[in-house]
């Protein structure tokens, strides 16, 4: 997520890891500096961002926190109460981002204390958009915009192979089912997110697409969901 996350602000960065690599692997990329140690960053920089494993939240802040004035996490499952204690000296904020943010085209979900919420909500719309909601429900946001880029690819994976088993080349198939998800997204945004009207503009009385959706519904496809959405939310 660090990395989609600089590749889609496409500036120079300041940045350091654990030994991977991956630090200066960035900074060739895009310019800026591999810095030896967490507490040389939070000194040089106006604003740190977490996005090493929650776990190692104690350790890192270790090092960075006496020096640290602005943090935003985009750690899962870290509250702001946890950021606040250990970063009693900085502003924090929590951001819930999808990796589209690397072609500034993700969703963000934004959960900041007041004296941060502007600077951070300019900042991560540069990335697309950005939603802000109660700290509380951060977790379901995750459970939805975090994880979504995987489920539609499970979908048109999906798609693409029954379109493939009806005797379709697969990338015929891949490009209808892109092309598909791309304009129904943008008709939601045009239509303020009516989707029972779209489907109803779709399906006529008993055609074909009203045979798939009944299909699908028989399939379980909301149930899926559902189920997918706990299994996020209640771990």
């Amino acid at each position: 997520m660090a990395g989609a996350l600089a590749r889609g602000w496409g500036e120079p960065v300041l940045c350091t890891d654990s030994g991977s690599g991956r630090a200066a692997a960035l900074t060739e990329e895009l310019g800026g500096e591999a810095l030896a140690s967490n507490a040389e960053l939070a000194r040089t920089a106006d604003l740190v961002i977490l996005a090493h494993k929650p776990a190692q939240l104690e350790e890192v802040a270790a090092e960075a926190a006496p020096h640290a004035r602005r943090v935003i996490s985009v750690l899962g499952g870290t509250d702001l109460a946890t950021l606040r204690a250990a970063y009693p000296g900085a502003s924090v904020a929590r951001v819930e981002p999808n990796t589209p943010v690397a072609l500034r085209a993700g969703v963000c979900a934004l959960a900041a204390e007041s004296d941060d919420l502007e600077a951070t909500r300019e900042l991560f719309a540069r990335l697309g958009t950005v939603v802000e909601v109660p700290e509380k429900l951060m977790v379901v946001a995750g459970g939805v915009s975090g994880v979504g880029p995987a489920y539609f690819a499970l979908v048109a994976e999906a798609w693409v192979d029954a379109a493939v088993r009806h005797g379709m080349p697969a990338a015929q198939a891949l490009a209808l089912v892109r092309g598909t998800m791309a304009g129904t997204a943008a008709q939601l945004e045009a239509g303020d997110g009516d989707t029972l009207s779209l489907r109803r503009a779709v399906a006529s009385p008993g055609g074909s697409t009203a045979r798939g959706l009944a299909a699908l519904e028989r399939g379980g496809l909301r149930n899926a969901l559902g189920d997918a959405m706990d299994a996020v939310v209640d771990g």
